[in-house]
């Protein structure tokens, strides 16, 4: 089992099909199945004969472009596991996941290789290819031109790593999420069903993990002509461009970058035709989002997808599978609909007490702590595609338990079941307010915000034993504060402001940074 076998396969069925379609040096590039195969057999060639051999870990500092996939599919047809670390961490986070688990190797544009100069870790990896140009002391990539592909490919047993990337816990340490051959052929199955992936269409997509899954479900992948290190700063006129020359009839990406999208339609065009499917996620999707996007992509299928870096995805919901007494109740505080559960995956809500590790149990204690329909409290699931530990179990006291053998994850989300089995969501479980007033969720409140005519974003935290609403209106509109008070007069509010631009996290451009924000 080798996830690489995938794009084998697809290349000798429909090796002529366009892969990835993306932009190298303001044109327009298009990498077939067959022309991805082999330049990732030549780089297999490449990286064998510098010394490198199955089982070792390749730091991997490349954006989203083929030249990524060409790396990833060489590393996975040798059995090596490719390592992401997000460079906009910093250099302390860069050290620290270098000593959970060095690199044997880093491959990185000419860009990503000055890094070098500041951060003792990288200096340290042995070996250091090129990928897009010429740096001093690294193996350039096109070496693997001139070399004989590499058609052999590794077997892999479920369990060898495939993946590994960094979340920081609880206490700062980074964990190490390590996703198996296994695990990324259960996640693809997942995907393929959830997201109606059809050989032959052309998705949209920014979301890395779901390139893997178009291709290996022979989807052809347009990757935007954008940075996407900051989503919601793109410039939509150049995406725009390639959805005409492309015609895309699918979009997956975070709710930040199809807003801009939005964005860029209101300033060009009235709307963007011809797309059958947008999904959305790796951020919470309001219920704003769903009416601007189903008014910006007329005929298409809407879908908020609900997931994390350990379970990838665990429920989604179509706007037309809102009703208007769902929108209103999640206006009113009820929290966020996010849908059914997906098939192949179990989540429970549990009596919450997040902080407290869990031990092994048995069915019975589960099924004790196991909460009825109505009830709120932490959301647990386990399935294929949850990640089953942490990287030397770093994070796995935190987040992780077991139940007769069984591991599950613990999501570190509030939330509830209602009486039709569907998940709502209701933020995290660090961050509920409970204070002599009682217990108010601070995610429930900004969802309900959101519903307030020229709110664009809202952040709830409390300080000094004070309620405090933070609000930034959207680009030329106002905000009615008398009817922002009545909407909201059940949360108790102590006190309304208004800020220019509310703090985001840098990955997605889309959760709140709290800790910025306070």
């Amino acid at each position: 089992m080798n996830i690489a076998e995938i794009l084998q396969k697809q290349a000798r069925e429909r090796g002529e099909a366009p892969a990835i379609i993306d932009v190298r040096c303001g044109s327009d590039r298009t990498t077939t199945f067959a022309g991805l195969e082999g330049a990732a057999a030549r780089g297999a060639s490449l990286l064998m004969a510098r010394g490198l051999t199955p089982g070792e870990t390749v730091l991997v500092f490349l954006p989203m472009s083929a030249e990524l996939y060409i790396a990833l599919m060489a590393l996975f047809r040798l059995g090596m596991t490719a390592m992401f670390i997000d460079p906009s961490a910093g250099r302390e986070h860069i050290e620290r996941c270098c000593a959970i688990r060095a690199p044997a190797a880093l491959i990185a544009s000419p860009r990503a290789h000055l890094l070098r100069l500041v951060i003792p870790a990288l200096r340290c990896i042995p070996h250091h290819f090129s990928m897009g140009g010429f740096i001093p002391a690294t193996t350039p990539w096109n070496h693997s031109n001139r070399m004989s592909p590499r058609t052999a490919i590794t077997i892999c047993a479920p369990e060898t790593p495939a993946l590994i990337t960094f979340t920081s816990g609880s206490t700062g340490q980074p964990k190490a999420a390590v996703r198996s051959h296994g695990f990324l052929l259960e996640q693809h199955r997942v995907l393929e069903r959830a997201i109606h992936l059809t050989p032959g269409a052309t998705d949209l997509t920014t979301l890395p993990i779901f390139v893997l899954a178009n291709l290996a479900s022979g989807v052809t992948s347009l990757i935007p002509d954008a940075d996407l290190r900051r989503p919601g700063e793109i410039r939509p006129a150049r995406v725009l461009r390639q959805i005409d020359r492309f015609c895309p009839t699918s979009l997956a990406a975070s709710p930040a970058f199809v807003d801009r999208l939005c964005a860029g339609v209101l300033a060009a065009r009235p709307t963007i035709p011809g797309f059958r499917h947008v999904f959305t996620g790796g951020a919470p999707v309001f219920p704003d989002h769903l009416e601007r996007f189903a008014a910006t992509f007329p005929g298409a299928e809407i879908v908020a997808v609900y997931g994390s870096t350990e379970a990838e995805p665990i429920a989604h919901i179509a706007r037309n599978e809102l009703s208007n007494e769902e929108m209103s109740a999640m206006a009113s505080g009820a929290g966020l609909l996010t849908g059914k559960p997906v098939v192949e995956i179990r989540a429970v809500v549990i009596a919450a007490t997040w902080g407290v590790p869990l031990e092994a149990m048995g069915r019975d204690e589960f099924v004790a702590r196991s909460l009825p329909s109505g009830a709120s409290g932490e959301i647990v699931v386990s399935g294929g595609h949850v990640l089953q530990g942490y990287l030397n179990g770093v994070g796995d006291g935190e987040t992780k338990f077991s139940v007769e053998g069984r591991v599950w994850h613990r999501t570190g989300d509030w939330g509830y079941f209602d009486a039709r089995g569907r998940l709502w969501l209701l933020g995290r479980a660090s961050a509920v307010i409970r204070d002599e007033r009682g217990e108010l969720h601070p995610f429930a409140v900004e969802c309900a915000a959101r519903n307030i005519q020229g709110v664009e974003r809202a952040a709830l935290v409390a300080r000094n034993r004070r309620r405090i609403l933070f609000v930034q209106r959207r680009r030329r509109a106002s905000v009615d504060m008398e009817a922002l008070h009545t909407a909201l007069k059940w949360a108790d509010l102590d006190e309304v402001r208004m800020l220019r631009a509310i703090p985001l996290d840098k990955r997605h451009n889309a959760k709140v940074d709290y800790t910025r924000l306070r």
